[in-house]
């Protein structure tokens, strides 16, 4: 199939039911990241790990959202949308139902790796399918409207996680996530017909896969959206990953203190997201997200002039919003310019 055959675009309506599944799916990094995040010291008293042993099961979570991604895509391309995705959600299930019962931090890290590398299906396809359905700004019109759902995840996974370490342990947490987990599987098994028909699908097996790739990587305008969006990310899960222990342990903050913080910060992102939304059909999406970079930016300037000033929490907090809330400029645009000219049949591996 070549880059001009695409098939049509469908009506430009956003029927609810959709938009809820597709931003509870894009949901799933956040929400399998941010809801034990004020748990980790606990966590790391509880199995007696140290505290950068306990954070390799964050970083064994992003590394199985990544590595998932690039499977889950082409096997989405290959198999239709949603198979993958159902055996991904019942595996994500499953795997934080043992995550509740892990005996040892090592045995944790397995377990969010297998987690990740399941949750990542429902995130790439998710993207995948509203490319099948949708063409030009109304792609990233529909991604900043379930980037709204999705933002909201970190905005109250934290703070749910927090609540939630009053009423029982870290392992509760998981338990919930268990629970989530099987109900988007029901959720999607009911509420998501195929949007990939079997003579759009690509064949060829590992060969064509590959050829796949090799096409994706030679577009230089694919590759540079990819790396904003992916940089972009980076950098917020560089702030996800280290602000519980630099915010608890350094700034002395309790856990639910934490929380709201988190939540503030993550409420720019939807408010970002609105403002793409928004203008997505008056500006062009690569303004936008031009935009976004910049705030990126800024935050990160005044992160480092914060932290060499002395300037303490208050001057932390608002370079963290800013480079939090750029997300929600950058994700959606980046992602709609990146799979606006890809062919249907490579959509799953673009998304990845």
């Amino acid at each position: 199939m070549t880059r001009s055959e695409v098939t049509p675009a469908l009506p430009a309506a956003r029927p609810l039911g959709l938009i809820l599944i597709i931003g509870a799916l894009s949901a799933f990094g956040p929400l399998s990241i941010d809801m034990y995040l004020p748990g980790l010291p606990a966590l790391s008293g509880d199995l007696h790990g140290p505290a950068w042993q306990v954070q390799l099961t964050l970083s064994a979570c992003l590394l199985g959202l990544a590595g998932g991604q690039v499977l889950a895509g082409p096997l989405s391309d290959s198999l239709g949308r949603r198979r993958p995705l159902l055996i991904g959600l019942l595996v994500y299930a499953l795997a934080s139902a043992l995550c509740a019962l892990a005996p040892s931090v090592p045995a944790l890290v397995a377990l969010r790796f297998l987690q990740g590398v399941a949750g990542a299906a429902g995130i790439v396809i998710a993207r995948a399918i509203v490319r099948d359905h949708y063409r030009g700004a109304e792609v990233a019109r529909f991604f900043a409207m379930t980037m709204m759902i999705s933002g909201m995840a970190p905005i109250m996974a934290p703070v749910f996680g927090g609540l939630l370490l009053k009423l029982t342990s870290w392992r509760g947490i998981f338990v919930v996530l268990t629970v989530m987990g099987l109900a988007l599987l029901a959720a999607a098994a009911f509420g998501l017909a195929e949007s990939l028909p079997p003579d759009r699908r690509r064949v060829g097996g590992l060969r064509a896969t590959v050829a796949a790739f090799r096409m994706l990587l030679s577009d230089r305008s694919f590759v540079g959206y990819a790396l904003a969006s992916g940089l972009a990310f980076a950098a917020m899960f560089a702030y996800i990953s280290g602000s519980p222990f630099v915010l608890q342990q350094i700034y002395a903050v309790s856990p639910q203190v934490f929380s709201l913080i988190f939540a503030v910060n993550a409420i720019g992102i939807v408010v970002a997201n609105q403002i793409s939304a928004r203008l997505v059909s008056r500006i062009d999406p690569r303004r936008l997200m031009g935009l976004g970079i910049g705030v990126s930016l800024l935050g990160g300037l005044l992160l480092v002039a914060a932290v060499q000033s002395g300037a303490g929490l208050l001057g932390v907090i608002p370079a963290f919003f800013l480079a939090v809330a750029s997300i929600g400029l950058i994700g959606p645009n980046a992602t709609a310019l990146a799979l606006a000219e890809q062919p249907q049949d490579v959509l799953g591996s673009a998304s990845g």
